[in-house]
């Protein structure tokens, strides 16, 4: 099988465990993911799903329905993961650990998800960028929370505005996609430990290096 610049491309054989949707899902992200959303055509996912174009348009009106889908996908297991976490007990130091990890392990755990996600997001119609753009920040707000807590409480560093430490670590996370490849010594896990580690640090107080404030300008 070949991409369209003549170079061989990857063939998976559809899981046929899966529910039909979900094999649909699995294929389109596969695909997007290899070739682009624009060059893959839908006769290509449903031969790569192993159904009937019949049985796709049963579930999804149209090749833009199926890249929404995968948008609410990821979406919605990234949020209900940091609820769980941000709605636990314990320390907020080690809330904020295995939140920050989560996102980190997932992310790559659904890598191609994660290159879909920025290099498609406007190939969704204008409604539906709006509507990703605002689910996931609240995503982001909901992480922030947790920071803010524990700023509030003295476990973190207040001098540093929550904002720019959660900019600062999503900025990373959303780098995952262009350089980390599986199959190497680092797995999710270890890249997600080390990440939120370096988090903490950057939030622990009493750093003798963190940055100041600037002063107001006149």
């Amino acid at each position: 099988m070949q991409n369209t610049d003549g170079s061989e491309r990857s063939a998976t054989a559809p899981d046929r465990s899966l529910a039909v949707p979900d094999r649909l899902l699995s294929a389109a992200s596969r695909l997007f993911a290899e070739q682009g959303f624009e060059r893959t055509s839908v006769q290509e996912l449903v031969s790569a799903a192993g159904v009937t174009k019949g049985a796709m348009y049963h579930y999804f009106a149209s090749k833009d329905d199926l890249l929404y889908a995968i948008y609410q996908r990821v979406l919605a297991m990234q949020m209900e993961r940091l609820n769980r976490f941000a709605d636990a007990e314990g320390p907020v130091r080690e809330r904020l650990r295995q939140a920050a990890a989560d996102v980190v392990h997932t992310t790559v755990d659904n890598l191609d998800d994660t290159r879909i996600f920025f290099r498609s997001l406007h190939m969704l119609s204008e409604d539906r960028q709006i509507a990703v753009r605002k689910e996931r920040r609240q995503y982001h707000e909901r992480f922030r929370a947790i920071v803010e807590e524990g700023q509030r409480h003295g476990d973190f560093r207040a001098d540093v505005p929550a904002d720019v430490a959660v900019t600062q670590y999503f900025g990373a996370v959303h780098h995952l996609s262009t350089w980390y490849r599986s199959g190497g010594e680092l797995t999710g896990a270890h890249v997600g430990a080390y990440f939120a580690d370096l988090l903490l640090a950057g939030l622990t107080p009493g750093d003798p290096g963190g940055a100041q404030p600037p002063e107001p300008t006149p």
